[in-house]
């Protein structure tokens, strides 16, 4: 029989997410799902990891193979912020070192204006686990405990996307981040369709990823229907491991 993983459940739930993207000069998208880089930062926020630490950063990303399904999300689709500041020559800013910082050159003419989409109101599911790794590195049992006693503030893509929900889910038992998703209920009581992607690779050097169409049956509690999508969707899961 095919070897059962232990899977993290993730509920990322939230007024305002963001899961980021290739931001180009002042505009600044976000995806529809988490990324691998964007849950390294999550959990390394909430495990005390500082910035400076590259190599804990990508140990950590090396080992990591998950799954995201949204759940809930806005008809109306993306909300955009609007951001604008008037910087004047002697203007100063506080800094994380202590020192106010100020300004170099000309005063500009214009206040600097940049763009922010968020998703609004979205809830989603993510499950993952941890390839075999050396003994230094946290195992899903301590992810786990510092989604409950973060060593900083947990924040969803960008510092104002506060979590509205605890975001440690339990844990789920399965072979595959499918089988692990199917096993999960879908909390909504009116849905028509959700939306899943198979993103994570951890050390695997194919970077192919998949978004599929999934018809739940809520009547069931379980996404019955995942199964019609399952040959297509484990043609991706083998790259992965």
């Amino acid at each position: 029989m095919p070897e059962q993983h232990r899977w993290l459940v993730l509920r990322l739930e939230a007024p305002l997410l963001a899961f980021g993207g290739v931001t180009i000069d002042a505009i600044g998208v976000t995806r529809d799902f988490p990324s691998l880089s964007m849950l390294t930062g999550f959990f390394a926020n909430a495990l005390g990891y500082r910035r400076v630490e590259w190599e804990k950063h990508q140990a950590l990303q090396d080992c990591m193979i998950f799954a995201a399904r949204r759940e809930r999300e806005d008809p109306v689709g993306y909300l955009t912020d609007t951001q604008n500041a008037w910087l004047e020559k002697n203007d100063k800013g506080w800094t994380t070192w202590g020192q106010p910082e100020g300004r170099r050159g000309d005063s500009y003419g214009a206040p600097h204006r940049r763009f922010r989409d968020y998703h609004m109101d979205a809830s989603v599911t993510v499950v993952l686990r941890l390839l075999a790794s050396a003994q230094d590195l946290p195992d899903i049992d301590l992810l786990a405990f510092a989604l409950d006693h973060p060593a900083r503030p947990l924040f969803i893509g960008r510092k104002n996307c506060l979590p509205s929900c605890r975001v440690f889910g339990g844990f789920v038992e399965a072979v595959s981040a499918y089988d692990a998703l199917v096993k999960i209920p879908v909390h909504q009581e009116k849905v028509n369709c959700v939306r899943c992607g198979l993103l994570g690779r951890g050390r695997s050097k194919a970077r192919t990823s998949t978004e599929l169409w999934i018809f739940p049956i809520i009547a069931t509690g379980v996404l019955d229907c995942m199964a019609e999508h399952e040959k297509s969707w484990r043609a991706v899961s083998c790259l992965k491991g």
